[in-house]
């Protein structure tokens, strides 16, 4: 398994920046990769709005939810979540809230 190093933290991750060990997730890490994996200075309340329903949602499923929920539970067009996370709901966002690598086209 492949590592990042951000700011002194080592984290365990696949080859394509997904956390290898979801239920390792905290707060800070998603700060760490959201500033390593997305170039995202700060998590400002909107993305922590995704984050923590993309973290839940996940939590009680045990799979990633469909963009359709994601903009439905948040308010948010899918314009804006790609605003907030560049490479897109499933690859950013679901990358910085810690969950495994989504099924489907990512």
């Amino acid at each position: 398994m492949a590592h990042i190093e951000i700011e002194g933290r080592r984290i365990e991750v696949n080859e394509e920046g997904f956390l290898a060990h979801p239920e390792e997730w905290t707060e800070e890490t998603a700060r760490l990769l959201a500033k390593a994996e997305e170039g995202l200075d700060g998590l400002t309340a909107e993305h922590w709005a995704v984050v923590k329903f993309i973290r839940d949602y996940y939590l009680e499923k045990n799979l990633a939810p469909m963009v359709r929920k994601m903009c439905q539970a948040t308010g948010f067009p899918l314009m804006k979540i790609y605003d907030l996370f560049p490479s897109g709901p499933a690859k950013g966002a679901c990358k910085v809230a810690g969950l495994p690598k989504p099924d489907g086209c990512v």
